[in-house]
């Protein structure tokens, strides 16, 4: 961990200045701060949105220890390229970018994920009857399950449009995919999570 990680890992110092800070400083002000190299703009930034960006990187790489490091990198990044933001997109999709890209470059210097098919069948324990398992969990976390157990391109936009409430356009800039992957991504997700939800007991599938 470097210098700059640990800063964001400690957050001890200006706590009076940050706090009025995220009172009354947009997400887009605070960007032109950390790019006119302000580190308390740089922290208010970090407290605002860190658990959401670590959510959300750990749904993708399934590791939270991996996920806490690599959201400490997505906000090195933000220091490093805030003086080069445009505003062509909004705070929110520029950052849930970095953090996508850093998430999906963790992945890819691992080995091959297990199959999907091994996840889902994880999902029950073949000793309960549909009926039994679904009063074993509720449906909120059978839901984060099935959800787990989806490939990780349409994880991520289940995630994106569902969790981040983000539209197919602006999960379309996050994932760098026209936004007709994203719909043909959006359909075959919902399809997948209401067969996973029918196989687990749950007769309503996904909405």
């Amino acid at each position: 961990m470097n210098q700059m990680q640990r800063r964001f890992v400690s957050l001890s110092g200006e706590s009076g200045c940050r706090a009025a800070m995220d009172r009354l400083v947009s997400d887009d002000q605070l960007v032109a701060r950390i790019g006119a190299a302000d580190p308390i703009a740089l922290e208010t930034f970090y407290v605002r949105h860190q658990a959401r960006i670590f959510r959300f990187i750990a749904r993708i790489v399934r590791d939270e220890g991996a996920a806490e490091d690599l959201a400490n990198e997505v906000f090195v990044d933000v220091w490093r390229h805030a003086r080069s933001f445009e505003a062509r997109s909004s705070v929110n999709t520029w950052l849930l970018s970095i953090a996508h890209n850093r998430a999906i470059s963790a992945l890819r210097k691992r080995r091959e994920e297990p199959a999907d098919d091994e996840r889902a069948a994880s999902l029950r324990d073949d000793a309960d009857d549909p009926e039994t398992a679904v009063q074993k969990v509720d449906k909120g976390r059978l839901l984060r399950r099935c959800i787990d157990a989806l490939p990780t391109e349409y994880r991520e936009i289940v995630d994106l449009v569902y969790y981040h409430e983000l539209s197919v356009a602006e999960a379309s800039a996050v994932v760098g995919i026209p936004e007709g992957t994203v719909k043909t991504r959006m359909f075959n997700a919902r399809k997948r999570l209401s067969e996973l939800l029918k196989e687990a007991g749950v007769d309503r599938g996904w909405p």
